[in-house]
C-alpha cells in the first residue's frame, strides 16, 4: 500500500480531492494533513472520516521539526499540496502570513521529501497544486498558457509564484519528482464563504448586500471543484514529470454578469420575485492592485491527458446553489464559527 499525504485536505478543494482519492484508491492510505486554520472544517470531510484508509493528521506545514518527524514515521510516496492561504484581500492585510505558509511551508514540505528518499526518487512524485494568479492580468484577449511569464500582481499570487519556482528548484538542483498546475477560479460545495459564490448564496439567503468590487467588470475563468480534483487525479497518476499544467473551467464570466447569473438563479430556486436578488448588488470601492482579467488555456491537458470540464457554468452553478440551500446549517455553521464546536478539541 503506498502512503500518499494531501495538505490541506480539510479545506475546500483539498477535502474534494481527499474524498476522491479515499474512495478511488483503496491501495493508497491517504494521510490529510490540515492545520484546521479558519477555512480548514472537518465537516468538509466527515462522511470519510471513519475510512480504513484515510487518516488525519492536525499540523502546520511551517512546523519544519513536526514536518521531518511525519515524512520519516509514515514514509509517503507521494505528495499532494494544496495547503496555502488563499484570499487576495488578507494578502494584502498581511503579507507576511502568505509568505511564512506558502513559501517557506513548501520548502519544508520539499526538503522532508527529499531527506526522506535521499536521491532515491523511483515511482515517487510531489505534485505542487497553484493558481492562475502568478501570471498576473490579461487584456481583452488571450489565454494563460503554461509558457505564460510570471508575472504576480498581490502578495497572494508572489507568494504562490514563489513556491511555485523553489518546486522546480528542487527538481533541476535535487532532482526531485514534481508536477505543478496551475488553475483558475473553483467555485463548488464546501467552499469558505469569503469567497463571491458562496458569500453571495449566504447574503442572498439572509438578505444582505452583495458588494461588488469597482464597476464589477473583472473577468474571471470558473472552474467546477469536482472537475479540478478529477483532473488532479488524471496528472497525478498519468502527468509528465517536471511538467506544469493548466487547468481551467473554459468559462469566463465578468463578475457583474456572474453575479446577475446568480441572482437570477436563486430567485428561482427561492420561489421570489424576478430582480429580488439583484436589488442587493452594491458597487464598493475596488480591491488594491486587482487584475483586471484571468483566463486559462486548458489546451494541453485536454490533448495529453483527456481531462475536460463536465459541465457548463451554468450548470455547475445550479448544482453549488442547490448543495447551500441543502446544507444550510453547514453554511450556518461556518458563517457563524460553530462548526469549530463539532470538532472543539482538534481546533484548540
Amino acid at each position: 500500500m503506498k502512503n500518499i499525504l494531501i495538505t490541506g485536505g480539510a479545506g475546500f478543494i483539498g477535502a474534494h480531492v481527499v474524498r476522491l482519492f479515499v474512495t478511488n484508491y483503496p491501495k493508497y492510505h491517504i494521510y490529510n494533513l490540515d492545520a484546521l486554520t479558519y477555512a480548514g472544517n472537518l465537516e468538509n470531510i466527515a462522511d470519510i472520516s471513519d475510512a480504513p484508509n484515510y487518516t488525519f493528521v492536525k499540523g502546520n506545514i511551517k512546523d519544519i521539526d513536526f514536518i521531518n518527524t511525519l515524512f520519516q514515521e509514515h514514509k509517503f510516496d507521494g505528495v499532494i499540496h494544496l495547503a496555502a492561504e488563499s484570499h487576495v484581500d488578507r494578502s494584502i492585510t498581511n503579507p507576511n502570513d502568505f509568505i511564512e505558509t506558502n513559501v517557506l511551508g513548501t520548502a519544508n514540505l520539499l526538503n522532508a521529501f527529499r531527506d526522506l528518499w535521499k536521491d532515491n526518487f523511483e515511482d515517487k512524485l510531489f505534485y505542487h497544486v497553484s493558481t492562475d494568479e502568478v501570471y498576473g492580468s490579461l487584456g481583452k484577449t488571450g489565454l494563460f498558457t503554461e509558457t505564460t511569464s510570471y508575472d504576480p500582481q498581490s502578495p497572494y499570487a508572489a507568494s504562490k509564484a514563489a513556491s511555485d519556482h523553489v518546486v522546480r528548484s528542487f527538481g533541476n538542483t535535487y532532482k526531485l519528482p514534481f508536477v505543478i498546475s496551475n488553475c483558475s477560479n473553483n467555485y463548488g460545495a464546501n467552499q469558505f464563504p469569503e469567497k463571491l459564490i458562496p458569500l453571495f448564496i449566504h447574503n442572498i439567503r439572509t438578505g444582505k448586500n452583495l458588494p461588488v468590487y469597482g464597476d464589477g467588470n473583472y473577468t474571471r475563468d470558473w472552474l467546477f471543484v469536482e472537475d479540478h480534483a478529477k483532473a488532479i487525479d488524471l496528472i497525478f497518476h498519468k502527468g509528465k514529470l517536471a511538467d506544469t499544467y493548466n487547468i481551467g473551467g473554459f468559462n469566463e464570466w465578468t463578475n457583474l454578469n456572474l453575479i446577475k447569473v446568480l441572482c437570477e438563479q436563486m430567485d428561482i430556486k427561492l420561489n421570489q420575485p424576478e430582480g429580488t436578488s439583484a436589488k442587493l448588488i452594491t458597487f464598493v470601492k475596488d480591491r488594491a492592485g486587482h487584475d483586471k482579467r484571468y483566463a486559462i488555456d486548458a489546451t494541453k491537458l485536454n490533448k495529453e491527458l483527456g481531462w475536460k470540464p463536465s459541465v457548463t457554468f451554468e450548470e455547475g452553478l445550479s448544482k453549488t446553489i442547490d448543495w447551500y440551500l441543502k446544507n444550510e446549517q453547514w453554511l450556518n455553521n461556518v458563517t457563524s464559527g460553530a462548526y469549530k464546536d463539532y470538532y472543539k478539541e482538534m481546533y484548540e
